[in-house]
């Protein structure tokens, strides 16, 4: 059985002298650190009859030198070895920083969140690369191209959403009908609730919030559905067999939201329209014929073009942010769970500073 650590002291003329024996290991130490911590000063530290010592019997030894002053005797190489770099190791004998103001934790944060974005920004824009690459691969091989896989997107992303989205927008429809009608009372023009539901149905909220829907819906399952096949392994097996992922999986999901985004904004804000005109027939006693005689006079083409030019590029968006974050991670399920809500965030962020782009550039053309 190994021999227990133990050490013998002698009264020397700067203080006791401590030899060691037995085994200087987490094991074998007992209560020796607390004996040597209750003798006085300690002049040398004798480890000559030490059969082994590890990190811990080191770091008891180190902790004598640093106390006392001790001189170390008897070492052996290894015993050396470790004494040496615990005495290069100064961390626990450092003088405990200031507390760091609020104000400089807060710019660290800030600072991090930057950094962050635009990583994330740089691996979006370099994974859509990947994606234009393999699309170009495809069309130069049509054989390659997964129609099927394509059309059940189709199911997923645009019919299953159907519902959800009528009924939200019809809701949004009524809220700016009652809203705007409350506000133009009070200077007599009603019958203008007419001009700002359909103008911003179908120029700017009709789109966005099904922008926001399907990146919350659609989004997000992308990101959860290629995560767990990245957790399973799936996609590696892919690799193996000589599929490319982005063929497979990533293409149909973001052809997918980009074909059905259009068709989804345009019965958004039909569903909307629709919505404010229950509300102007109801509350402001506007027959549904005069609103729809209103509507076609107020709304201009351009307003329907910009639906159409910008819904295809929310989609894109949609979808290659979705599929970005599924295809990151890396570790385990909470992985799948984080970059699920970094794909729905990320996706929703950018749709809205989109648009904003494209209410500047439109407005500058003079598309208002």
């Amino acid at each position: 059985m190994a021999a227990r650590a133990d050490f013998e002291t002698d009264e020397g003329a700067g203080g006791a002298d401590v030899r060691f024996s037995g085994r200087l290991t987490l094991a074998r130490l007992g209560d020796l650190p607390a004996r040597l911590d209750a003798l006085g000063p300690i002049a040398t530290l004798d480890l000559s009859a030490v059969e082994r010592i590890d990190t811990v019997g080191a770091w008891i030894v180190t902790r004598a030198v640093q106390t006392h002053g001790a001189t170390v005797t008897g070492a052996s190489e290894d015993a050396q070895r470790l004494l040496a770099a615990l005495a290069r190791d100064k961390s626990e004998y450092q003088v405990q920083r200031r507390p760091v103001p609020m104000w400089m934790r807060m710019l660290d944060q800030l600072g991090s969140a930057s950094v962050a974005i635009w990583n994330e920004l740089i691996g979006i824009v370099d994974f859509f690369g990947a994606m234009i690459v393999a699309l170009f691969v495809q069309i130069r091989a049509r054989r390659r191209i997964r129609w099927n896989a394509i059309v059940t997107r189709f199911q997923t992303v645009g019919v299953d959403a159907l519902p959800i989205i009528g009924l939200m927008s019809f809701l949004i429809g009524i809220v700016i009908a009652q809203q705007g009608a409350v506000q133009l009372r009070q200077f007599g023009l009603e019958v203008f609730t007419i001009n700002l539901v359909g103008r911003a149905s179908i120029r700017e909220l009709g789109l966005l919030m099904t922008a926001i829907m399907v990146a919350g819906r659609s989004g997000s399952a992308f990101a959860a559905q290629i995560g767990t096949m990245k957790l399973t392994e799936e996609v590696d097996a892919m690799r193996t067999i000589g599929v490319s992922p982005m063929e497979a999986i990533v293409l149909p999901r973001v052809a997918a939201s980009t074909i059905t985004m259009p068709l989804l904004g345009f019965y958004a804000s039909i569903c909307a329209i629709v919505g404010g005109g229950a509300f102007c027939w109801v509350g402001l006693d506007i027959p549904p014929l005069t609103y729809i005689q209103r509507l076609r006079e107020i709304i201009p083409m351009t307003d329907f073009w910009i639906m159409l030019i910008k819904a295809p590029v929310f989609g894109i968006l949609i979808g290659v942010t979705g599929c970005y974050e599924g295809m990151q991670v890396r570790q385990n399920a909470e992985e799948v769970g984080r970059r699920t809500t970094s794909a729905v965030v990320a996706a929703i962020f950018l749709v809205i500073v989109l648009d904003a782009f494209f209410a500047v550039f439109f407005s500058s053309i003079g598309w208002n």
